[in-house]
């Protein structure tokens, strides 16, 4: 009886709520493989575990194998202390990560994708698309993608991680069959060749006291500067904010310029990236900085081969002091491009934009208060402290200040990044920057800020493209991104692969977004348009959306609605 009673006592101190617990016989769940942990392991080798790692790690992991089996995603899981659901709902949001669970076969062992944003679909990537899959039969998978930042180059496809500009099914085929899936890595400025031309002067005075912290803010207030990845808010104003808050703080960087028809800041890092890299460590010294962080779309491999090169020659050098530039990549979502759902994504997670207040300046990275800046922003900044404020305010046209790289694309003769004053009307940039219309094209309505900044006739050509402009007209100008139509494009049409972007692109959080978009899709594709109904509808996601995406989204619907309604008839 005494054993009995032993043996009801110590049932009774590990009953529920006692505080104690039973170790099972046995873990509970799908256990880790013997042979995919060892995978894992030799794979991870000695880098951290980190919760915030999960991206790079899955990178890693699909790179390595071609995809994702459910095997690796559970060792993983368990190498990094967290649980499956956690491994896989972060793989599973982001479209560049193929997932093959048991019993599925993997994908062909070269991934081909075809643009389908509409600067690509303007010059034939519909078509493209649809040959390919014959052409290259069980060489290579055949996908959709959204826009690759290469609209100058339309249509464009990329082959593993080679992208091929101009692209038609021969030359496709060709670098298939070349087993060349690693991305051309353009010329650059270097270090040693930034240096002899001043580079770097500008950072090493800040450090050494010669220029301080107050006189670097206010001039980069009184230069007018603006955020330009697509929301303007005065740079230096932000600077002033963030330094107010308690440390420690952070920096990040918006590399993820995924707006259709946006290419700038490629063209940047592909060219000069230690002036961006400069304009990135003055800002950090200003706010003081603890570490920086680069977020790069997934889609710029050639950019991440450059930036990796230029930051490990930056820590050999000394030039970063001691602050920490961490490189961290995305993995196929338009939705990370938005401030708060790019840091969710730095953090490992999925990148679902926050409610806001607090914003990132007072609660961002690590929740920590956090300056967030676009790489154009940043690539300014040695030439605003250099040259003096009114040296930057004092370009522009019809009284705009400041200047701007335009990406340009479309029916245009000669499409690229155009460095040209703010306040430039849509027919001052074709005719002087871009050498007019395309042969045997005639301008009829232009995107003024990429697939979110409506679409407007070429009658309001002569708006300035600036901040606070278009907003009156059903537009804006966002990221700068113009896509320029002719009498031969459908504007019906392009809204539509638009409203197709966006539907793809909603990361799923909010309904007016997530439901909104789809219903759009399917009543936009219809013969005959409820208008009534779509008003309605874009009211909804316009006023309820929790970020940019959804309610931006309707703009080129409402656009064609108001200035184009010849097409519906």
């Amino acid at each position: 009886m005494a054993d009995a009673g032993e043996n009801n006592a110590n049932k009774r101190r590990i009953a529920p709520g006692s505080g104690r617990r039973r170790t099972p016989a046995f873990h509970k769940g799908r256990q880790p493989e013997p042979a995919a942990s060892d995978d894992i392991a030799a794979l991870l080798g000695d880098r951290p575990r980190d919760r915030d790692l999960l991206i790079e790690h899955l990178h890693r992991v699909q790179e390595a194998y071609g995809h994702l089996s459910a095997a690796h995603l559970q060792a993983l899981a368990a190498e990094m202390r967290l649980s499956m659901a956690e491994v896989y709902e972060v793989a599973s949001f982001y479209a560049h990560f193929d997932i093959v669970l048991d019993g599925e076969s993997p994908p062909a062992p070269v991934t081909v994708r075809v643009c389908d944003s509409l600067s690509c679909v303007l010059a034939g990537g519909d078509a493209l698309l649809e040959s390919l899959p014959e052409r290259l039969g069980a060489d290579a998978r055949v996908v959709r993608a959204p826009c690759m930042g290469r609209c100058d180059t339309a249509p464009v496809a990329e082959v593993g991680h080679r992208h091929v500009d101009h692209a038609d099914a021969e030359a496709i085929a060709a670098t298939v069959q070349s087993g060349k899936q690693h991305p051309e890595v353009p010329e650059h400025v270097r270090l040693d060749a930034y240096v002899r031309n001043g580079g770097y002067t500008l950072l090493r005075g800040c450090l050494d006291g010669t220029r301080s912290v107050e006189d670097v803010i206010r001039t980069m207030e009184d230069s007018r500067l603006r955020g330009l990845g697509g929301a303007g808010f005065p740079a230096g104003r932000k600077w002033h904010f963030v330094r107010q808050e308690e440390g420690p703080r952070l920096m990040a960087v918006n590399a993820d310029e995924g707006e259709p028809g946006t290419f700038k800041d490629r063209f940047h890092l592909e060219r000069d990236p230690h002036r961006f890299l400069e304009g990135m460590l003055v800002a950090a010294w200003a706010i003081d900085a603890e570490a920086i962080y680069i977020y790069l779309r997934d889609e710029y491999p050639a950019v991440r081969e450059i930036l990796l090169e230029a930051i490990a020659d930056l820590e050999r050098a000394g030039m970063n002091g001691d602050r920490a530039i961490h490189l961290r990549r995305g993995a196929g979502a338009y939705i990370c491009g938005e401030e708060s759902a790019m840091i969710e994504s730095i953090e490992g997670k999925r990148g679902l934009p926050r409610h806001k207040p607090p914003y990132p300046s007072q609660v961002g990275l690590f929740g920590r208060p956090t300056l967030v800046h676009n790489v154009e922003t940043l690539y300014w900044v040695r030439d605003i402290l250099e040259k003096g404020p009114d040296w930057f305010s004092g370009e522009g046209r019809n009284g705009r200040k400041g200047r701007r790289s335009f990406s340009v694309s479309g029916r245009v003769k000669e499409p690229g990044v155009k460095f040209a004053p703010a306040g430039i009307t849509a027919q001052e940039l074709i005719d002087e920057y871009c050498g007019g219309m395309a042969d045997g094209h005639s301008f009829k309505a232009y995107l003024p800020g990429g697939a979110s900044g409506g679409i407007l006739p070429a009658s309001m050509a002569d708006i300035p493209l600036d901040f606070d402009t278009l907003e009156e007209h059903g537009g804006f100008i966002g990221s700068a991104a113009v896509v320029v139509l002719s009498d031969r494009d459908s504007i019906r049409d392009a809204a539509l692969n638009l409203m197709r972007f966006f539907e793809d692109e909603s990361c799923g959080q909010c309904t007016p977004c997530r439901v909104g978009t789809e219903k759009a899709v399917k009543l936009m594709s219809e013969q005959s348009w409820n208008r009534e109904l779509l008003v309605e509808l874009s009211a909804a996601m316009a006023s309820a959306s929790i970020c940019g995406l959804g309610q931006a989204a309707p703009n080129p619907l409402l656009c064609l609605l108001k200035y184009f309604p010849e097409e519906l008839s």
